[in-house]
């Protein structure tokens, strides 16, 4: 089994009746929603929002009920994988390409869990590149605005990658240890940013798959209600 999926199954535990999940995107996030399934199918009753088309799809084939973004208030619990995450919680997501739909649904849940493997944890973010959702509109400018922070273009089979919400994604390549803050204000700032995939401590709580097992971390930092202790 591999750890990605061990952590996913550890986190599906925590998910009880009657709840509105939100899904995640990408491979860690995958197995989570496999996990939802077999709930499902065992006759747990409950609601999804996905953070993507390709989420929706593959929940919708497990006979998962979805629920539209705009149809709730609010989220019992987001669950969602990272790229990379530093000790004060701080993750860069979006290598999935959903970064602006998985930090709505995340800013919406009262609980936010993320499922990873542990080559995940770093001691500072920065070496998986940092994604950036942009609009199409003049783009070529917003690139050479962000031209310090090495902005690629990223693509898929040879053309430019569109976001679900038809926008694009810049990955900037940045080093371990950057200002982070700085580069949040700056990227926030920047006319035709849309989001940026940096989530600094959105979770209440990680699932980690190691070798050994599952290692769970809770950020104390973050207030969690008293049935997930």
């Amino acid at each position: 089994m591999t750890k990605k999926r061990k952590a996913a199954i550890a986190a599906s535990k925590m998910i009880k009746d009657g709840m509105v999940l939100g899904l995640g995107t990408g491979s860690t996030a995958a197995y989570l929603v496999d996990e939802v399934g077999k709930l499902v199918a065992g006759g747990l009753n409950l609601k999804a929002v996905c953070t993507s088309k390709a989420t929706d799809k593959q929940a919708r084939s497990l006979n998962i009920p979805i629920i539209d973004i705009n149809e709730v208030d609010i989220i019992d619990l987001a669950i969602d994988g990272v790229d990379e995450i530093d000790e004060d919680f701080n993750a860069i997501k979006g290598g999935g390409g959903a970064l602006f739909r998985e930090k709505v649904v995340a800013s919406l849940a009262s609980r936010v869990f993320w499922i990873m493997d542990d080559s995940k944890l770093v001691n500072k973010i920065g070496a998986f590149p940092l994604p950036v959702e942009i609009v199409a509109y003049g783009y070529p400018h917003v690139v050479k605005r962000l031209k310090d922070f090495n902005p690629v273009l990223r693509k898929q089979g040879g053309k430019p990658f569109i976001t679900d919400n038809g926008n694009l994604i810049l990955d900037l390549h940045l080093n371990p240890g950057f200002n982070i803050n700085k580069v949040e204000v700056v990227l926030k700032n920047t006319l035709g940013v849309v989001e940026t995939g940096l989530f600094l401590n959105f979770c209440n709580w990680i699932f980690v798959g190691t070798d050994e097992g599952v290692k769970e971390i809770i950020n104390k930092s973050k207030r969690i209600k008293d049935d997930f202790n």
